[in-house]
């Protein structure tokens, strides 16, 4: 056994480090023994009419029948790329590791998001049935239904990476850099296929059921509803679990390899327990969440479980910290050792710099999108004005969300740098990537309150097609209303904790790059200037590189939508089904949004995985640093814009329907409909997807960076050959996604048949 732990078995480790390792272990393992006890608890609960059970029966067979489909179009690359890491690594031993960590990583990612989006889809009718006699029992069905996939992702997360370290020890970085790309990887296409799915469905349903025909948004009528709900799912519970997964992940990655260059074995052990305190913190809170009958505050018992969580955390990593980072040698300022000798608090601040981080954009991105707020009743205004006013006003709201946002992080970066100031680069780096371990401490109660939207959201939508009482149909509606909020701001966290793992990635980025040029980190950086011709170039290149992969991903779900609009339009030409003595084809649909999701899903994973390669064979390192640069900044910037103009107009929407500016019906309601349907594929298929590709691209530049190094030294055939077949790729990838599919092309020409027989 000892020759499989090797750091069970180096003396340069304690006794008591090897027992906190072996504590971590166990207790990622407890959560995931959380979990399988929530899911226990939910699946034991009344699944309610045989009507209900039905609705829900579809959409669970929808949702599967997607994942099935997608897991299986990506099997072939992920096997692929698997073979190819093993010739990233010179080391044999390294080598075997890095293509298993990264199956690993892919599996652990989509078990996540597959269980997780198995556990709602079973959810959603145990919360609509509780609904019928309890609001209390309704959330807490709903939030622990969520808090199985928090569990999963903290869990599964800490596991890997502590099994690498035990295994591999000061090697292990390089073998996490596989176990990160696995799981980003995979939340690149659960993200952008997911995000198509959903996002095709509820714009063709909104925009035919509700504008068109003037229909509730669930009623049974309309084919597009269980595709929609279906979306939900594959979207919001599979593609943001496997999307936080993999920045849990990544910040493991990066803080373990800066960790190990600065404090050496303390500086990997200590983000390790600080991640095993977050799941014994999460564990804690997200079990204290519950109301009264009386109160039915549901936001309120949320952010007192999130508030437990947070102060447990703090105070567990805080007495970590005082008795573990200990360095006899060292005289450190009254500031950083508390006055204690050789005590080295700075990691502890640099954490609690990150929990800031995540409260600041918690409520950043609560103020751009909460109905009560002023910005989203700014656009509610415009809605009485018209479509265009609306769309102008959700712009302005979303463009100024972007820039408070980004001023937060580089805050809480300039306050991780200031914590270091005077020592050297790469403590500083490692101030950042703790920054982001802590961040995403509280990473069960994030995916928690994530999941908890889309189940409620499917739960009132049962409620609606099952024609449950009034009473319970309000306890569903006010259930859906606070996940709205809840799916809004975790998108915010995402979106933060990939900015901060890509910034920890980029320094270790330039670690590497000294490393195999033989050089120092402060010989790099210099070489990394933005006043250098061609690391000016990458930074331009990198910055449009979001733009076209958004342009991909929205024009995805434009395409598909079309499609979904004309099926529906088509069956609600049948009398039967628009006077509701017929079932309309649901299955259409969903088949429909999964070919054209499926249709999309590799062309942004190619332009993901070849364009950094491409930029630093034929431009240099240098380029590849500029190149990694620019997708940080301009990727930052765009998601937060779509995401918040997203929730905006979706709330604005909201808030005409609840009765303002003339309700359901008006004038105001159709406009704030068009605002809604244009910022779903913003905030739900390519502002959420870019977090997984700015961390896909900084990883691949890892690990491809010897091979650009060596380039670079003596020139290799095969990679300009490489380069030529890479280029040919996105050339392809590029004239494919302006291309209509056949099923679109078809429906244009009955459509301008039955034009010209009009005139």
């Amino acid at each position: 056994m000892e020759s499989v732990f090797a750091v069970m078995a180096d003396a340069s480790f304690s006794l008591w480090e090897r027992i906190a390792l072996g504590g971590v272990l166990v207790v990622s393992i407890l959560g995931l023994f959380y979990a399988a006890f929530l899911a226990a608890e939910v699946l034991g609960k009344d699944q309610g009419t045989e009507a209900m059970q039905k609705i829900s029966r579809a959409i669970r067979v929808g949702a599967n029948a997607y994942l099935n489909r997608q897991f299986r179009a990506v099997a072939l690359l992920i096997l692929i790329l698997t073979g190819l890491l093993y010739f990233t690594a010179g080391d044999r031993h390294i080598a075997i590791g890095r293509a298993c960590a990264f199956l690993m990583g892919s599996i652990f990612s989509a078990t996540v998001g597959f269980i997780g989006m198995n556990m709602a889809v079973q959810g959603n009718v145990r919360v609509a049935a509780a609904s019928r006699t309890s609001f209390a029992e309704a959330l807490k069905i709903a939030y622990r239904t969520g808090t199985i996939t928090g569990m999963l992702t903290d869990g599964l997360g800490l596991l890997g990476g502590t099994l690498i370290f035990m295994v591999y020890g000061e090697h292990a970085y390089e073998v996490l850099l596989g176990f990160g790309f696995g799981g980003t990887l995979l939340a690149l296409f659960m993200r952008v296929g997911g995000g198509i799915f959903t996002k095709a469905a509820d714009v063709g349903a909104d925009l035919v059921g509700k504008l068109e025909k003037n229909i509730p948004e669930d009623d049974p009528r309309n084919a597009a509803t269980i595709a929609d709900n279906v979306g939900d799912n594959v979207g919001d519970c599979a593609g943001m679990a496997a999307d936080i997964f993999e920045s849990y992940e990544v910040t493991i990655v990066s803080a373990m390899i800066l960790g190990w260059a600065s404090f050496g074995h303390k500086g990997v052990i200590f983000p390790l327990l600080v991640r095993a305190v977050g799941v014994i913190s999460s564990i804690i809170g997200t079990y204290l969440v519950r109301t009264s009958e009386e109160a039915r505050a549901a936001m309120k018992a949320i952010h007192t479980g999130y508030t437990v969580s947070a102060v447990v955390s703090i105070v567990g990593f805080c007495v970590i910290g005082f008795y573990y980072l200990r360095f006899p040698e060292a005289s450190l300022p009254g500031w950083i050792s508390l006055g204690v000798p050789g005590l080295d608090m700075r990691p502890v601040w640099t954490t609690l710099v990150g929990i800031a981080l995540a409260v600041a954009i918690n409520y950043l991105t609560d103020h751009f999108t909460a109905p009560e707020k002023t910005p989203v009743q700014f656009v509610a205004r415009a809605t009485q004005t018209g479509h265009a006013t609306t769309i102008i006003n959700g712009i302005a709201v979303g463009l100024e969300s972007s820039v408070w946002a980004v001023l937060v992080i580089a805050l809480a970066v300039f306050g991780s740098f200031l914590i270091y100031q005077g020592t050297n680069p790469t403590y500083i780096a490692y101030g950042v990537a703790m920054c982001g371990i802590g961040m995403l401490t509280l990473t069960g109660n994030n995916i928690s309150m994530d999941v908890f939207g889309p189940v409620a959201d499917n739960a009132n939508g049962i409620g609606e097609m099952a024609h449950l009482d009034k009473k319970a149909r309000q306890t569903l509606a006010d259930l859906d209303a606070c996940g709205n909020t809840t799916k809004a701001i975790t998108k915010g966290i995402a979106i933060g904790s990939a900015v901060i793992a890509a910034v920890s990635l980029f320094n270790a980025f330039i670690t590497d790059v000294a490393k195999f040029t033989g050089q120092t980190y402060e010989e790099i950086v210099p070489l990394l200037s933005i006043s250098e011709p061609l690391v000016f170039i990458g930074f331009l290149i990198g910055g449009a590189i979001p733009l076209l992969f958004s342009s991909l991903t929205i024009r995805a779900v434009g395409r598909a939508a079309f499609l979904i609009v004309q099926e529906v339009r088509k069956q609600f030409k049948d009398k039967a089904i628009w006077e509701g003595t017929k079932t309309p084809d649901y299955a259409q649909v969903v088949s429909i949004c999964t070919s054209e999701a499926q249709r999309e899903l590799i062309g942004p994973g190619l332009l993901a995985v070849l364009a950094p390669l491409i930029v630093g064979i034929l431009l240099h390192k240098e380029a590849l640093g500029g190149f990694l640069a620019g997708i940080i900044l301009v990727g930052q910037l765009l998601a937060v814009f779509m995401s918040n103009a997203g929730g905006a107009w979706d709330n604005a929407k909201k808030f005409v329907e609840d009765g303002h500016y003339g309700g359901k019906g008006s004038d105001a309601h159709k406009a704030s409909i068009t605002g809604d349907t244009v910022g779903d594929p913003l905030k739900d298929t390519a502002g959420p997807a870019l977090n997984p590709l700015i961390k896909v691209m900084n990883l691949v530049a890892l690990l491809t960076l010897p091979f650009v190094v060596g380039h670079e030294t003596s020139p290799n055939p095969l990679m300009w050959l490489i380069v030529a077949v890479g280029l040919i790729v996105l050339g392809v990838v590029i004239y494919r996604s302006k291309q209509e599919s056949p099923e679109v092309l078809k429906w244009q020409a009955e459509i301008d048949k039955a034009a010209a027989a009009t005139h």
